[in-house]
């Protein structure tokens, strides 16, 4: 059982509101919240926050820690503690590993992974493929965070192209079903001219205009089409075009039956870093225009997009300096994620609670996380301490990653993370992680 913790006068970001409180955290949910102090308490460990920011543990609901089978990119072990070194308290995994999680059993293996290795709180998609329906409606939603499509070609080989295998998939799912969403025969036509103008030396620039905005769209405005017919619950990931947010209709997530995530690069960057960081900043879906960049950035203010995650997805210094066609697209994030959008509401793109709503509270509404999610007596103490007067560079020595490397080394941040607890346990503290806690597998009231 974790310690009773009491965290004294920090200026709690829930809901909303920004106000100062003291938070008592016992035996792995927050046991008390009070704007007027709590008393001393000889059997709590106090934490002066005078200061300092408390806000709920970020919720990521799309990573990618590459294990089973490609664990010389990431793992379980190292990706949740790049989390929680970042302040991300729980995480959704994907099911593009090696092999793909494409049975029940590969992914109660999954599950088996998690219990022993991470540090922060977890849950596995089930991948949707073209022969494993059957499979795919045996998964629990009270115990598993959704399904996984794959609409367009991306790292592995997910992608249904078969339209009565979509029909059936949208027909019958009967959870959430998050897509990645771009066309591969436009994506192949638009491959084919840069091949025959540059041979292949193909110049990374090139990628947002062979993964273009038709791609994007094609496919996405196709599956929000095929889910409104089927009235399927459908989750499109890492929007990353001005186009495709007429798609989403704003305001608050409650009761959509489609809803939308951004990614943290695709709110950060433009096309001008493909100039300073070549193939490091090489996505699928590609980072398009600042104009599409800011289209983004108000689309998440005004409610088109739902939630903000990272899409982390790590491969090595080896893999991303190979030429354009054998360069595999993606890059870790989970660890900078909240202070690069602490960054962006320093600079006056979002607020601060509005931060907090799209990374913490609107992923645990969405997926219907008991219990987690925000700032409130009786809930799972998953919080983070944030100094957000702090200013530091990331260096390569300072990152938790197995790859080793970020696109953000070298960004000055105004915001630091404190410390990380994770069901009351302290996940991350004074640099450090405490890699022997471990998180616990989401459950989903459904």
């Amino acid at each position: 059982m974790s310690a009773a913790t009491l965290i004294r006068g920090a200026l709690v970001v829930n809901e909303g509101r920004m106000e100062r409180c003291d938070v008592l955290l016992r035996a792995g949910r927050i046991d008390r919240i009070a704007p007027e102090g709590i008393g001393a308490s000889r059997s709590a460990v106090e934490v002066e926050a005078d200061g300092l920011w408390l806000l709920p543990g970020v919720i990521d609901d799309q990573v990618h820690f590459r294990e089973p089978g490609l664990t010389h990119k990431d793992d379980i072990g190292h990706g949740s503690a790049a989390a929680v070194a970042g302040g991300v308290t729980s995480f959704m995994e994907m099911p593009n590993t090696q092999p793909q999680t494409l049975s029940q059993e590969l992914l109660e293996e999954k599950y088996r992974i998690g219990a022993a290795r991470s540090v922060a709180n977890y849950s596995f998609y089930m991948g949707v493929g073209s022969t494993n329906l059957d499979e795919v409606l045996r998964t629990d939603p009270r115990k598993v965070c959704g399904l996984k499509a794959f609409l367009g070609s991306s790292t592995g080989d997910m992608v249904i192209t078969d339209e009565r295998v979509l029909d059936a998939v949208f027909r019958q799912a009967h959870m959430l079903l998050a897509v990645h969403a771009e066309h591969d025969p436009t994506i192949q036509e638009e491959l084919g001219k840069a091949l025959a103008r540059y041979g292949p030396d193909i110049p990374v620039a090139e990628h947002p205009h062979i993964r273009s905005t038709e791609a994007c769209y094609r496919s996405s405005s196709a599956a929000v089409e095929r889910a409104r017919a089927f009235g399927t619950r459908l989750h499109v990931l890492h929007i990353s075009t001005a186009r495709e947010l007429e798609l989403f209709e704003p305001g608050p997530l409650e009761g959509k039956r489609v809803t939308a995530e951004a990614c943290v690069h695709h709110l950060w960057f433009d096309e001008g870093a493909y100039r300073t960081q070549g193939s490091l900043v090489k996505w699928n879906p590609a980072i398009k225009t600042a104009a599409d960049r800011d289209a983004i950035r108000a689309a998440v203010r005004e409610g088109r997009i739902d939630v903000v995650a990272t899409d982390h997805a790590p491969h090595t210094l080896e893999e991303k300096g190979r030429p354009y066609t054998q360069c595999p697209s993606g890059a870790p994030l989970v660890q900078h994620s909240l202070v690069a959008m602490l960054e962006l509401a320093r600079q006056g793109v979002f607020t601060v609670t509005e931060v907090v709503e799209k990374l913490c509270h609107a992923p645990a509404r969405m997926f219907n996380i008991g219990e987690r999610g925000h700032v409130r007596e009786g809930h799972a103490a998953d919080v983070v301490l944030v100094d957000p007067g702090s200013p530091w560079t990331v260096e390569r020595s300072g990152l938790e990653y197995k790859c080793g490397w970020s696109p953000f080394e070298g960004q000055r941040f105004h915001a630091r993370v404190l410390r990380t607890w994770v069901n009351g346990h302290l996940a991350y503290a004074d640099g450090r992680v405490r890699h022997e806690v471990r998180g616990e597998r989401l459950r989903f009231d459904r």
